[in-house]
């Protein structure tokens, strides 16, 4: 048994079925948290937790839990940074590896977005999630499991 899990921030994520199938090629335990707003599925080697609908509900639980070399999957930077002073390796779902080098530049993208749609300019908003965003996603964490299976 591994001593690492894959954590997901599961509201939102358009990617559990290619970390399920990840997990199960590799044999590591998914933990997947999400509001009762969003109903999972159970499957085997995967734990579900639902919490509060309330808005910071699921990063918290994930904050409490996360570990050093747990894998967090998560579209949320502020969840991300967290995940990184812990010393998990962070994946966003489009298959980006968050760093400390990369972490404070997207913050700060973040805040100036925020900032300037206070304002009132608008932006366009993410580009929609596409196929090869999906196996991007699903090369990457291959990638870092083997990784993972291979150092420790």
């Amino acid at each position: 048994m591994t001593s690492y899990r894959i954590v997901v921030d599961a509201d939102a994520c358009p990617v559990k079925q290619e970390i399920i199938q990840a997990s199960r090629q590799f044999s590591v335990p998914v933990l997947m948290v999400a509001s009762f707003d969003h109903r999972l599925q159970p499957s085997e080697g995967v734990e579900i937790v639902q919490v509060d609908r309330s808005d910071q509900s699921v990063d918290l639980y994930i904050a409490n839990r996360i570990q050093a070399q747990d894998i967090l999957v998560t579209q949320d930077f502020g969840l991300a940074t967290i995940g990184l002073a812990k010393r998990a390796i962070v994946l966003s779902t489009r298959g980006q590896q968050y760093t400390d080098e990369t972490i404070d530049f997207l913050l700060d993208r973040r805040h100036t977005q925020a900032k300037q749609r206070r304002s009132g300019k608008h932006s366009k908003g993410p580009k929609p999630f596409t196929d090869e965003d999906r196996q991007t996603f699903q090369h990457k964490l291959t990638k870092v499991l083997k990784n993972l299976q291979e150092n420790l």
